[in-house]
């Protein structure tokens, strides 16, 4: 498939090593770096490399962690003893045109690629990988719900924010498990799809009154939300379980002080369904590969 192609997959935790065994099978030569500390025996093309420029210039495409890199390149490796950074002298290495998939994009990598002419892909924008994301998170949530709470999800009372790729499955797995789900929404198309689905939406400038009967509350809204008045209305022995990416979209120090537990869940399909994650996140590379090497533009 790849088979004249030069691969670097640079960090990443356990979720990268199912897209190393993915990748290990398109015949393509990959190159691995912050794997140290991983035997990864029995497969094929598998080169272990250190991170440099030589590096980087070898390989058509770069393959970054499902977390992203951090705000000056700091790579997440906790299969590696050494700590790994992508300069930016080694992404002005590449090749013109080179390809650069990551899980999420920060301003650093943005800017690099921008400045050096790379192909940026961003897996988890992707609707396809969102959709089957959505199940080890909301498999995830579920589970924090059941560790944080001394009741059954079976009759709890709950809120789920959002009715987007995350917050549809997630409301959908807590109806089937016996919970009351109420859902908030701002959009009229979301109200008519929350009917549908037998779920009970309401306006979120409704949020306050709604939480003071929840036992449960799930963001997925990235913005701040659950803020300081919402969680004054709420119950002690209640939870919140936020879901949204950094920041977050809960006041969590108001929630600290009002007693109300709150949890920020991120990374959960790479914490409880790390292989499932893992198989999702490399099949998606794969389409990306065949999308973006394979193009009229590249050949």
């Amino acid at each position: 498939m790849f088979a004249h192609e030069k691969l670097l997959i640079a960090g990443g935790d356990s979720r990268q090593l199912e897209v190393i065994r993915r990748l290990a099978g398109t015949g393509a030569a990959i190159y691995i770096a912050g794997f140290d500390q991983w035997a990864g025996t029995g497969l094929e093309h598998i080169h272990r490399v250190q991170l440099s420029e030589a590096v980087f210039r070898e390989c058509s495409a770069v393959i970054l962690p499902a977390v992203g890199i951090g705000a000056a390149g700091e790579v997440d490796a906790p299969y590696s003893s050494e700590e790994l950074t992508v300069t930016t002298n080694m992404l002005a290495a590449m090749p013109a045109e080179g390809l650069v998939i990551t899980g999420s994009v920060n301003a650093y990598l943005r800017e690099a690629c921008s400045k050096y002419r790379l192909r940026l892909a961003e897996v988890y924008a992707r609707d396809d990988v969102a959709i089957l994301n959505s199940i080890p998170t909301a498999e995830g949530a579920v589970m924090l719900a059941i560790q944080h709470t001394d009741i059954t999800l079976h009759g709890a009372s709950v809120i789920v924010l959002g009715l987007g790729r995350v917050g549809m499955t997630l409301a959908r797995t807590l109806k089937n498990l016996g919970a009351t789900v109420r859902v908030g929404i701002r959009e009229p198309e979301l109200q008519a799809r929350a009917i549908e689905m037998g779920l009970q939406p309401f306006h979120m400038n409704g949020l306050p009154e709604e939480a003071a009967s929840a036992d449960i509350l799930f963001s997925t809204i990235p913005d701040m939300v659950v803020t300081a008045s919402v969680i004054a209305n709420m119950s002690t022995a209640s939870l919140i379980v936020d879901l949204a990416s950094k920041p977050g979209g809960t006041d969590f120090h108001a929630a600290e002080a009002a007693g109300v537990k709150a949890i920020h869940a991120l990374g959960l399909p790479g914490k409880v369904a790390p292989r499932t994650a893992g198989r999702i996140l490399g099949d998606a590379i794969v389409e990306i590969l065949k999308e973006e090497l394979h193009s009229p533009q590249r050949l």
